[in-house]
């Protein structure tokens, strides 16, 4: 291939391109998607939608609020509807909600296709609807659930009250033991668990003596923390036999590691205990709110919570321990689900020992 013949090539790149940058620069602007009559209209889709009343119980007279996340409307601008057909489900007692999403574009300057952030839709509803109803439900476009929620009527009543926990609370041959009528504390006995310590004694000798004493006695210090996987070493010191007088300066005493006496155990057993606050409701009442204070024998915990009463129509029941009990572990903060057998601990709380209902009241003498 000849010189001038690869000039011409190089040279014909070269106007081509400046031919490219030429073409771009006349007329800056977005390139459009479709002629001045062109349009594309349909139905997006949502990822996420979530029914609320800002409540933890939902009443019927409650306004709803219907969050929906993630929308797709074609483009940024071309959102034109979010359309939301109902439906009773007399087969499940719910009420359905379905929304959709419609959007229509033209050939305005608008960003690509995205997910939209989130969209809140405020919805009352008529008692009259939800006439029989308790449950609440919401689909997306291809009818798969998204959320539900359970929906009643009755009333609230909020009380702060004090319940006196007995000092015999602490006493493990005292449980189970509870505090008088309802609402109540009780506290049981759970488990058991036996474990044995190891230790050896160990000489200490005093290095500066004040002997005021007519007879010692060899005085054994335990440790005030115990290890399983240690052994424990106990000091063995002398101390006065008859009288609190001082054998020895107290910092003047020197342990013996090498004087060590033989392993022996110590058994030991670990009692494992739980606290419930039980209260007996109304029939299927439920808690709207629950702030138990600390308990501590010997004095008054602060209750401070919101009881639901269902109205005589209320045909639905929820949520609560069971129809007419609630049960809170104190210990762990969580409301006591009746998965657990609540019957036996209920027979338990109603058998078990009732401590004083106040504080003693203080003796003084003259």
């Amino acid at each position: 291939m000849s010189r001038k013949y690869l000039v011409s090539i190089w040279l014909g790149l070269v106007l081509a391109f400046f031919g490219v940058i030429a073409c771009t620069q006349d007329g800056d602007g977005p390139i459009p998607i479709a002629t001045d009559d062109t349009v594309y209209s349909g139905e997006g889709f949502f990822r996420i939608a979530e029914l609320d009343s800002g409540k933890l119980i939902h009443l019927t007279k409650d306004t709803l609020y219907l969050h929906l996340d993630s929308i797709w409307a074609f483009s940024n601008c071309a959102l034109k509807q979010i359309k939301l057909d109902t439906l009773t489900n007399d087969v499940d007692s719910a009420f359905e909600f379905y929304p959709s999403i419609i959007y229509q574009t033209s050939n305005d300057d608008c960003a690509a296709p995205y997910l939209h952030p989130d969209t809140t839709i405020r919805i009352l509803l008529g008692r009259s609807i939800l006439m029989g109803l308790g449950v609440l439900r919401v689909y997306n476009d291809e009818d798969s659930l998204m959320d539900t929620i359970l929906i009643r009527r009755g009333d609230f009543s909020l009380d702060t009250f004090e319940i006196y926990v007995d000092t015999l609370f602490d006493s493990i041959p005292k449980l189970p033991r509870r505090t008088k009528g309802s609402p109540s504390i009780i506290k049981v006995l759970d488990s058991l668990t036996p474990q044995i310590f190891h230790w050896r004694t160990m000489e200490s000798n005093c290095t500066h003596r004040v002997d005021k004493c007519t007879k010692t006695v060899p005085d054994t210090i335990y440790p005030t923390y115990w290890s399983l996987g240690d052994t424990a070493l106990v000091p063995i010191r002398l101390a006065c036999a008859d009288t609190d007088e001082v054998y020895c300066i107290r910092s003047r005493w020197e342990d013996d590691s090498t004087a060590l006496g033989e392993v022996q155990e110590r058994p030991d057993t670990i009692w494992h205990t739980s606290t419930y606050y039980i209260e007996t409701i109304p029939k299927c009442g439920a808690m709207n709110r629950f702030m138990p204070g600390s308990v501590i024998t010997g004095r008054s915990t602060k209750i401070v919570r919101e009881l639901y009463t269902p109205w005589p129509t209320e045909t639905f029941c929820g949520p609560s321990t069971k129809e007419d009990l609630f049960v809170y572990d104190l210990g762990r903060n969580y409301m006591v689900p009746d998965t657990v057998d609540v019957d036996s601990l209920f027979e338990t709380w109603k058998s078990a020992p009732v401590g004083a209902t106040k504080a003693p009241a203080k003796t003084t003498t003259k």
